[in-house]
């Protein structure tokens, strides 16, 4: 998934590796070579975390995390130090932050070095298949039975931000390995004014256009509409594939590896028919590469009806000092409304987040603190304590608590959405398949393609993709 491109500040990792101190061997030592999810034939295994966390150091640690430059990352680390120091008070906290178009570089680029300046990294759930592959992350299985409480979670959730091959969308594989743990859910949320278009949402997708169309008529200076269009990250590619799912189609079929014939059969060409023709007219005047935070400001400066935009990034849109619809909270929230998105001839909804992994590389006195820092982390107070400092938790007790509903007003809104959640391809070709993707996609909506054509060869591009290698991942889809 799924973030924003803006330019961040890079925090240097700054700490010295810690010496190993635990009396077991944290991980096997049978790593295979480190690549860009091409496959060469071989096949690659995670070396295992213990079942039980060894004895942790008590020396001066550096516990240090890799995510990209947005609030939440810089949130995790303020809390991380306000509450484990609680427990382990020699150990601090660090977020590594990289500009969101740096952020797998930043993680593979170390991993094929087989050396990170960071313990844990915090993966998108389509990178995992590439982390695993190459025996970058550690196979937590064994610890997660012993450790976390799996019944406490929707399984898809357990299954997207940690299992490897994935199942199909909005299933868990028990018998499969898992690689990580939840650290931070998400999805799109509608935001809608108001006192433009009424209190009550659209319900339908072609609902929603109309009327985002007609307060656009209405209102000159007001766009109808405002989503990624971008050709970096996930943007473009995220926004046509919640489209595509809204209106029947499907990215692939997991069990075959097929996606051309199946992307581009008649509700794939429908939903980019849609998103070109239809909802790209609505948009503002040189908005061909919004993103995020564009479509923050967007909504922020009142030049929006309707946006789509990422739970976990919206919190800004409530401050005044960023706002030109109030000048408190309250009055903001007058104007303002978030909803699920809108159904049409499915209900599906985008799964964002990302979830924790121990590299394999770590420090084994690090590798401990990290399995420790995870288990920390799960337990159910603490999830509730994550959420009113302004997380997204995954645990079920968590999403469904008033520390989480009242913390803001689009909270709501990820809980109702988790049952409606699919992903993309959890496959280790996912960086080549997203980029081809986001190119194409991006290319229609500015003109430089014809949907038919830009969607053909989306489906022809990816499928030489996946020909080309033997690996299997199955796949979120």
């Amino acid at each position: 998934m799924r973030h924003s491109k803006r330019m961040g500040q890079v925090s240097a990792p700054g700490r010295k590796v810690q010496l190993a101190t635990a009396a077991m061997l944290l991980v096997a030592t049978t790593v295979a070579a480190c690549g860009d999810g091409q496959d060469d034939g071989a096949k690659a295994s995670a070396p295992k975390a213990p079942a039980t966390i060894p004895e942790l150091t008590k020396d001066p640690l550096t516990l240090s995390f890799i995510w990209f430059d947005w609030p939440p990352a810089h949130a995790l680390e303020a809390f991380a130090n306000a509450e484990y120091k609680k427990e382990r008070p020699n150990a601090t906290i660090k977020v590594n932050t990289v500009p969101n178009a740096n952020w797998h570089d930043a993680m593979f680029t170390q991993f094929a070095a087989r050396k990170t300046d960071f313990d844990i990294a915090i993966l998108d759930s389509q990178h995992i298949g590439e982390a695993v592959t190459n025996g970058n992350i550690l196979d937590i299985t064994d610890f997660v039975k012993n450790n976390i409480d799996v019944e406490a979670y929707n399984p898809y959730l357990l299954a997207a931000y940690g299992q490897f091959p994935q199942a199909e969308t909005g299933k868990r594989d028990e018998n499969a390995s898992l690689y990580g743990l939840p650290l931070l859910g998400d999805t799109w949320t509608m935001i809608y004014r108001k006192d433009l278009i009424g209190d009550k949402p659209p319900q339908t997708w072609d609902e929603m256009i109309s009327v985002a169309e007609r307060c656009q008529a209405e209102h000159p200076g007001v766009s109808g509409l405002a989503f990624h269009q971008a050709n970096g990250s996930d943007a473009a590619a995220v926004t046509y594939n919640t489209v595509n799912g809204v209106y029947g189609g499907n990215l692939w079929d997991s069990k075959t590896r097929k996606i051309e014939g199946v992307l581009n059969d008649a509700a794939g060409h429908e939903a980019m028919d849609v998103l070109v023709n239809k909802m790209k007219p609505l948009t503002a005047k040189g908005s061909g590469n919004w993103f995020i935070d564009e479509v923050n400001a967007a909504v922020a400066q009142g030049k929006a009806c309707i946006a789509f935009n990422w739970i976990a990034a919206s919190g800004g849109l409530l401050d005044p000092k960023q706002s030109t619809l109030g000048t408190t909270r309250e009055q903001i929230l007058d104007k303002l409304g978030f909803a699920t998105l809108p159904s049409q001839k499915t209900n599906l909804v985008p799964l964002g987040g990302m979830g924790m992994h121990v590299s394999a590389y770590s420090s084994t006195a690090n590798q401990a603190e990290a399995l420790n820092f995870m288990k920390w982390f799960e337990r159910a107070d603490i999830q509730k304590k994550w959420a009113a400092a302004g997380g997204v938790p995954s645990r079920t007790d968590a999403l469904e608590s008033p520390e989480f509903l009242n913390a803001g007003p689009f909270n709501q809104v990820y809980t109702d959405s988790v049952p409606r959640m699919r992903d993309m391809w959890n496959v280790p070709e996912y960086a080549r398949l997203v980029d081809i993707e986001n190119t194409n996609v991006n290319a229609a909506l500015n003109g430089a393609k014809k949907p038919k054509d830009a969607l053909d060869d989306i489906a022809k591009e990816q499928q030489r993709v996946l020909d080309s290698g033997s690996r299997k991942g199955g796949g979120g889809l």
